[in-house]
């Protein structure tokens, strides 16, 4: 892969000196997570979407959740220490992150904000997030993900 195709979170992870593995699927914005994990041959409870959220302090927050499960707000309010959450709007989110909708992940974004990852997540060594454009993912191992963006576990699904 030539430096230029490199992702942001390639580049970070590469300077890190992380290992991961690098995979493709059709790039396809209206695909669901649950179809993307379909296309990697991956089990949708080790594949990761990047949600970002608003506390009512005005605070960014991330959270990774199994592809096939919502995010509870309720329970990222009370993992943050926030009264409320709300997801951030679709048009919001790359200016904030510089990623876009589809292709966000928790590795390089523009600011690093508090990140919280579903504690299902323990039960697997390595866990897939977006490498930073749609139609690429990376499977990294989970605790270097959890060192890389500094995630708490967290009880925040239905």
């Amino acid at each position: 892969m030539k430096k230029k195709d490199k992702t942001n979170v390639m580049r970070v992870l590469d300077a890190r000196k992380i290992p991961y593995e690098f995979h493709t699927y059709e790039e396809d914005p209206s695909l669901s997570g649950e179809e993307i994990a379909v296309r990697l041959h991956e089990d949708p409870d080790k594949v990761f979407k990047t949600l970002v959220t608003q506390g009512k302090t005005g605070n960014y927050y991330v959270f990774e959740v199994p592809v096939k499960e919502d995010l509870n707000l309720k329970k990222a309010a009370k993992a943050t220490g926030e009264k409320s959450i709300s997801m951030i709007r679709q048009k919001e989110l790359l200016p904030l992150t510089g990623y876009v909708h589809g292709g966000c992940s928790p590795i390089g974004m523009k600011k690093q904000f508090p990140t919280f990852i579903h504690e299902s997540a323990r039960q697997y060594d390595k866990v897939f997030v977006s490498a930073g454009r749609v139609g690429m993912q990376i499977e990294i191992a989970r605790e270097d993900l959890v060192k890389t963006v500094n995630c708490k576990y967290a009880d925040i699904i239905n």
